[in-house]
């Protein structure tokens, strides 16, 4: 933290966009370490209290309400840490269970700009220590004469205009949070007599995100419904959410209701060709794309025989890409064989973008009692 305006916290920002997601990224260096006085800040920073982020620069959606937090490797084998948060602006909670795939494509070029990462002419390759989860995701990052270069002919569903590439692979996904790529030991559970549901076959997977995934048909829905209706459609929320709580006690969470893993995932078989629709869940409302996380987990499930991602794929052998039909068009995951690991490496394609960068500045942690009283 470098300075105060008027008691205000001045914190030197860099705004990207990831992906599909915007957020804010710091050095870890300009942030508290004690996690309840930097997460204080963060609220503070992204507006807490009210559900646009009205005093702070959250964008009023859980897609824009995203903070990474980039510093020096702390792993053997890793270029730098990212500590992921998603700021719950209404509720005033930062929960850093999660990993965000679509926040850490900007995190490479945000650590090559920063001077965590030296560049190299033509590609960069930058190896991620995701702090959230323990693991590793190697980034290619386009940086022609040492520079990175934003622009670039690449397209992905979501975004608006082309970018430079960003290639990500998640070297050893499985277990991010758990520890197993079947948290519950079955590809498949049936999850009977929660708020009036009876048995729905839903699958458990852990890599890089734990994801409930359940066949959009079974809970009465085609797959295919534009996601703003899912929200308005509050008897079929609370029965998701009432599965997707059972399912991460199931998975070792004994206060999912209070985390936002794990994500619930619809699946329907596609109508343009890809391999799947998805309907993601962030998780209490549906994302206006998909994760990259959850794109990661969900492709990794159509390789497990028995489970519900698999059973309405078919058959896919390594290497090969799973494509999803989401909101806003299409995403692709390639996979590979794992050499070893329990699951394969899964690697998707990506863009971002620097933003703007400068001072944002947070609430003092300690207002003066004759402040608080007037």
């Amino acid at each position: 933290m470098n300075h105060l305006t008027s008691r205000q916290i001045g914190i030197p920002c860099v705004m990207m966009r990831g992906g599909t997601s915007r957020g804010p990224f710091f050095l870890a260096s300009d942030l508290p370490a004690a996690p309840a006085e930097r997460d204080a800040l963060l609220l503070s920073v992204m507006g807490a209290g009210n559900d646009l982020g009205i005093d702070g620069i959250g964008g009023g959606n859980p897609l824009t309400s995203k903070v990474a937090i980039v510093g020096p490797a702390t792993l053997a084998g890793a270029d730098v840490d990212y500590l992921f948060a998603q700021v719950r602006v209404q509720e005033g909670i930062v929960d850093t269970s999660p990993n965000c795939g679509n926040m850490l494509a900007a995190v490479a070029p945000f650590a090559i700009e920063a001077g965590l990462v030296p560049a190299t002419d033509g590609v960069t390759v930058v190896r991620i220590h995701n702090v959230n989860t323990g693991k590793l995701i190697e980034a290619r990052v386009q940086t022609p004469d040492a520079r990175v270069t934003y622009e670039g002919e690449a397209v992905i569903d979501g975004v608006p205009g082309t970018a430079a590439p960003i290639h990500l692979a998640f070297l050893d996904a499985a277990g991010a949070n758990t520890g197993r790529l079947l948290p519950t030991g079955a590809p498949l559970d049936r999850i009977g007599g929660v708020d009036g549901i009876g048995g729905i076959e839903v699958s458990c997977i852990d890599a890089a995100i734990p994801v409930m995934l359940v066949r959009a048909a079974d809970l009465g829905k085609t797959g295919h419904e534009p996601m703003d209706s899912y929200r308005l459609d509050r008897s079929f929320m609370a029965r998701l959410e009432a599965l997707r709580v059972e399912a991460g006690r199931r998975m070792g969470f004994a206060n999912a209701a209070g985390m936002v893993i794990p994500k619930p995932v619809l699946l329907a078989p596609p109508t343009r060709g890809g391999t799947l629709a998805v309907r993601y869940f962030m998780p209490h409302d549906c994302h206006r794309a998909m994760a990259i996380t959850g794109a990661v987990a969900t492709a990794t499930a159509c390789t497990i025989p028995g489970t519900v991602a698999s059973a309405l794929a078919g058959h896919l052998a390594l290497p090969g890409d799973v494509t999803f039909e989401h909101p806003a068009g299409r995403l692709t995951v390639h996979l590979d064989p794992g050499a070893g690991r329990s699951a394969p490496t899964a690697s998707i394609l990506r863009t971002s973008r620097r933003l703007f960068e400068g001072t944002v500045f947070a609430r003092p942690l300690d207002p003066p009692r004759a402040a608080m009283a007037a």
